[in-house]
């Protein structure tokens, strides 16, 4: 109920009024207003279980004056109903839910209501509820039912119970103001509420947010899958197009539609996006979407030479998909680039030189780590430095990066992230932090280094040379794993290449022989040096079914 449903408001009544005050105000109310209304009102207030449900409801533990004088401000318009405070918590999440439901339908309203607006309202009312306690309910009820001479609330669980059915209360206020709303204005207000609640997706996000994106994710379900199966159609149609040698003023056209109908579909899942990210969950929708458009970004130009799409689409996705952490499927988007560099390394390599200032560019970057005190974290052409340290990038010989989520009683607390870099002789840990930093720096640190370092690791093969990672020692034309044994020493056997098996696990990265589950090594994408080099390395090698992995460096 909100305020004007409440008994003490039909009654004229405060909590701190006993069962003879109410039983008049009851008697003379019913003169002025229906007579069942009040005898409803005077039974809900004297029955002590029903009582506690108006309690909660009403603006327990503010006085009848300042009361009356924010019961006075329903009246006004809704934007004034954010100024008011030194209330209780329970008591401004009542009064602000009162309000809420008032707004009227679109936003063309007197007092210029506009969705930020809305969006502080619900955010407002978010933090309320999250600070409400139920000790403190439970203390100020029983202060109240003191003084009335009611019976005192001896199980706190009654409380607890009916701020659960508060908190459903809450989110339908909010649910039926936003169902006021046109589409996109509805968008734009859960948006900037998300947004604002998790700092952009860097923060747990509060309880009512959390279920106003649950709800708005089900209400946009069929929207978003509808649009996904029209995206997919699309990249379908112009890979028919440009396979048939449709002019590119045909292409242009389908492409931009493309790009328009991905904008949409990822204005929508915006906040959904956010709100999984603060989480520190994956929106799969979204990482599907993402994958599919900029797997034919990579098509257009590794197949067909259509470089001004290709940037089209990939700088639409950069824009577009911000809050998607695609470092996961680095490597292996990455791999579809080195196909390209096999098939004409020579080519590659003089565009390499007309690009060296791009390149520069690109694997620039600074920031500093920290919240109090600040570590200088950079890298550029002359290589990383952290915490006052420096190693030049043509040193650097191993890399290592991954995020470890972290879980408290099974809801997510946090995630760390861990970026190793150096050579045998010293190496820098660098704990970035936040994701946004992880995310720039690892796709720097792959431009600047990962590149090279697979192609010396490939040379070396070429030369005899064999590499050790972890349990597994690696060879131009296979790998040495160790079998497992219960008894005794584990024995070393060799695999060729069209023997092995590869998969993931959480943070590790395996390799196996067919058929023999005993016959594997599994490495720590964080703890095992070049695991993603490797893995860059197998993907590639698998596609062109070649039989030595070093025969990736011809042209």
């Amino acid at each position: 109920m909100n305020l004007l449903q409440n008994p003490f408001y039909i009654l004229n009544a405060t909590p701190r009024d006993n069962r003879h005050k109410i039983v008049e105000l009851s008697e003379e109310r019913s003169l002025q207003i229906d007579p069942d209304e009040c005898t409803n009102a005077r039974l809900n207030l004297t029955n002590p279980r029903k009582r506690l449900s108006a309690e909660i409801s009403w603006l327990i533990g503010v006085g009848p004056k300042q009361s009356a004088e924010i019961i006075h401000l329903l009246d006004q318009p809704v934007n004034k109903l954010l100024s008011v405070d030194n209330v209780t918590p329970i008591a401004k999440a009542n009064l602000l839910a009162s309000g809420l439901i008032r707004v009227p339908e679109g936003l063309q309203t007197p007092d210029d209501l506009q969705t930020h607006d809305i969006a502080e309202y619900i955010m407002d009312l978010a933090d309320a509820f999250e600070s409400v306690e139920p000790k403190d309910v439970y203390s100020l009820i029983n202060e109240e039912r003191v003084v009335s001479g009611f019976p005192e609330v001896t199980n706190i669980s009654a409380i607890e119970e009916e701020i659960s059915e508060r908190r459903q209360y809450y989110k339908l206020a909010i649910k039926s103001t936003l169902d006021k709303l046109q589409p996109k204005d509805l968008v734009e207000v859960v948006t900037l509420a998300v947004e604002a609640a998790t700092d952009d997706g860097e923060e747990q996000g509060l309880i009512l947010i959390d279920d106003l994106v649950d709800a708005y994710e089900t209400e946009a379900q069929t929207f978003l899958e509808k649009e996904a199966e029209n995206i997919e159609s699309l990249i379908e149609k112009i890979q028919q197009s440009v396979e048939s040698n449709k002019a590119d003023s045909i292409l242009e056209g389908m492409v931009n539609q493309l790009v328009e109908i991905v904008k949409n579909w990822d204005t929508v899942a915006q906040p959904i996006q956010v709100s999984a990210k603060s989480r520190g969950l994956d929106h799969d929708a979204s990482h599907h979407i993402s994958l599919s458009v900029r797997n034919l970004a990579v098509y257009l130009f590794n197949k067909h030479g259509k470089l001004e799409f290709s940037q089209k689409l990939m700088n639409m996705l950069q824009e577009a998909f911000a809050e998607v952490d695609e470092i996961a499927e680095r490597t292996t988007e990455d791999a579809t680039a080195l196909d390209n560099i096999a098939e004409n390394r020579g080519k590659m390599l003089e565009q390499a030189k007309k690009r060296e200032e791009k390149w520069k560019r690109e694997i620039t970057f600074e920031t500093e780590v920290g919240r109090l005190f600040k570590d200088k974290l950079k890298i550029s052409p002359d290589g990383v430095e952290w915490k006052g340290g420096h190693i030049p990038l043509e040193s650097i010989t191993l890399t290592r990066w991954g995020a470890t989520r972290n879980y408290i009683n099974g809801i997510p607390s946090g995630t760390n992230y861990t970026i190793v870099v150096g050579n045998n002789k010293k190496y820098y840990s660098i704990d970035p932090r936040r994701e946004r930093i992880y995310n720039r720096f690892v796709d720097c640190l792959w431009k600047a280094v990962g590149v090279r370092i697979l192609t010396d690791f490939l040379e070396g093969l070429r030369e005899g040379k064999s590499y050790s990672f972890g349990s597994a020692r690696v060879f131009d034309h296979g790998i040495e794993l160790e079998k497992i044994k219960w008894v005794g020493n584990n024995e070393v056997v060799f695999c060729a290449w069209n023997d092995l098996v590869i998969w993931n696990e959480p943070g590790k990265f395996c390799i196996g022989k067919q058929d023999h589950k005993k016959i594997a090594a599994t490495l720590s994408y964080q703890e095992d040096d070049n695991v993603h080099i490797l893995e860059a390395a197998i993907n590639t090698f698998w596609k062109r079914a070649t039989k030595n992995i070093s025969d990736l460096l011809e042209d």
